[in-house]
């Protein structure tokens, strides 16, 4: 997809990684990066599907891109992703961590460590293994984007507070990232609300949806394509000047 549409070829040459790329908002990142000039690797865990189609889509409008399975919160297959991308694009520019989730809703009592456990690896170790698995990669100009959480700023729903926390690590862990690793390098994240997406068709009820939608200033779901296109500014050099930021889109829900 070397022809982007709407905000020219902004990552032209750049090689970009997005995990949590088979489904929803990672899939619309591999996309939307693709479309503005960037070779994308593809990690998915189960969304195969998702990952191969995405691939295909963007080979067939001329762009490069692979798909890879792996556990990013297994330090060897998020070698192997780095390792995979380097002998395919030759470098890494642009790091999309978009890997993570509730897992399942439990109250306080509910919570055993092993769930516990379990969120924070797939939200938080799986953000730090990539960071630490590709930063010696990533030359002057590179971007990292991590995929925060409304959830960090209010606590989340019911039965959210693992995974509110776990986000809440991710956003201070993007503002020590940015400091230890500027000026080369900047961090950022966002942190999406209500996005119309299968975490919200698995894990919110239908009548839920429609009163956070209603309470919006906007008055509606995000989509996933409008998260990617924040993703891509933060990814390019139009937005060169930030780092350490944790950028809301919500719909006006949730004002920090």
């Amino acid at each position: 997809m070397r022809n982007g549409s709407g905000n020219g070829s902004t990552l032209e040459g750049k090689t970009a990684i997005v995990t949590g790329g088979g489904r929803d908002i990672g899939r619309a990142c591999a996309l939307r990066l693709a479309e503005v000039g960037a070779s994308v690797a593809i990690n998915y865990h189960s969304s195969a599907e998702g990952a191969d189609s995405a691939v295909a889509e963007i080979t067939a409008a001329g762009g490069s891109a692979f798909a890879r399975r792996g556990d990013m919160t297994r330090a060897d297959d998020v070698t192997a992703l780095v390792r995979a991308t380097l002998e395919r694009f030759g470098g890494i520019d642009v790091l999309v961590h978009v890997t993570g989730g509730l897992v399942a809703r439990k109250t306080v009592p509910e919570i055993t460590l092993e769930h516990w456990n379990a969120v924070m690896d797939l939200n938080v170790t799986s953000f730090l293994l990539l960071v630490q698995t590709a930063q010696p990669h990533l030359g002057s100009g590179g971007s990292i984007v991590a995929l925060s959480s409304q959830a960090a700023r209010d606590g989340g729903g019911g039965g959210a507070v693992a995974y509110g926390a776990a986000k809440g690590a991710v956003t201070t862990m993007v503002r020590g990232l940015a400091k230890e690793l500027g000026p080369d390098v900047r961090v950022n994240a966002i942190c999406p609300g209500m996005i119309s997406t299968t975490f919200h068709d698995t894990f919110t009820k239908d009548e839920v949806r429609t009163k956070v939608a209603g309470a919006t200033p906007l008055g509606r779901e995000g989509t996933a394509r409008e998260v990617a296109e924040l993703v891509r500014f933060l990814a390019s050099d139009e937005s060169s000047f930030m780092t350490g930021a944790n950028v809301d889109i919500n719909g006006g829900l949730v004002f920090s």
